[in-house]
């Protein structure tokens, strides 16, 4: 049995544990999800993944929780791990924004808002490296990724902008794949 974390600070936390099980049963694999609200939790998790919500909140809560470090330690273990929206903006290197205490687990810089406000969200059909069928992405206020260092490969990207990346153990999307039924984003990062 893996044991999934979701880091349940702020964010689709529900939507993302159907989607992490979902995955998992896909896979054939048995998975036990816990939400991750405080320290002591991630280091005894198998697979990670933070959720989006309000990036500068996530950030200083991760940092007061004592859960940042924990985090860091995970994704440098090679443990596999998930970041969406305002988590990729939490784990890039660089989110231009000095109120983001970021974590530098991605080698991106990020564009917070890149694609608009709440009322500019859409939906689109993406074609991400590793999906044999396009993928039905959820935007809202995204960011987009503005520049990718050696070492982290574009999964996808919407008028050659990126918007999935993904740096050996770790995927980041700007979009939220937990908004729709369709679990192949989770069950590529934690399963494949």
């Amino acid at each position: 049995m893996l044991k999934a974390g979701v880091i349940a600070v702020q964010g689709d936390v529900a939507e993302h544990a159907a989607a992490i099980r979902r995955a998992a049963e896909r896979h054939g694999e048995s998975v036990e999800v816990e939400e991750v609200r405080t320290a002591g939790v991630v280091p005894d998790c198998d697979l990670l993944l933070m959720p989006g919500g309000e990036s500068t909140t996530i950030s200083r809560l991760l940092r007061d929780e004592g859960i940042a470090e924990e985090i860091r330690a995970f994704a440098a273990g090679g443990k596999p791990m998930l970041v969406t929206c305002a988590g990729l903006i939490v784990a890039a290197r660089d989110a231009k924004d000095e109120r983001v205490e970021t974590l530098d687990i991605l080698d991106v810089t990020v564009d917070r808002n890149a694609f608009g406000r709440q009322k500019d969200s859409f939906e689109a059909m993406l074609d991400v490296d590793g999906l044999a069928e396009p993928f039905p992405a959820v935007f809202i206020r995204a960011p987009a990724i503005d520049e990718v260092d050696d070492g982290v490969d574009v999964l996808c990207e919407i008028d050659g902008r990126p918007v999935a990346v993904r740096q050996d153990n770790v995927i980041g999307t700007s979009f939220h794949p937990e908004l729709t039924e369709d679990s192949r984003i989770h069950g590529v990062a934690f399963f494949e």
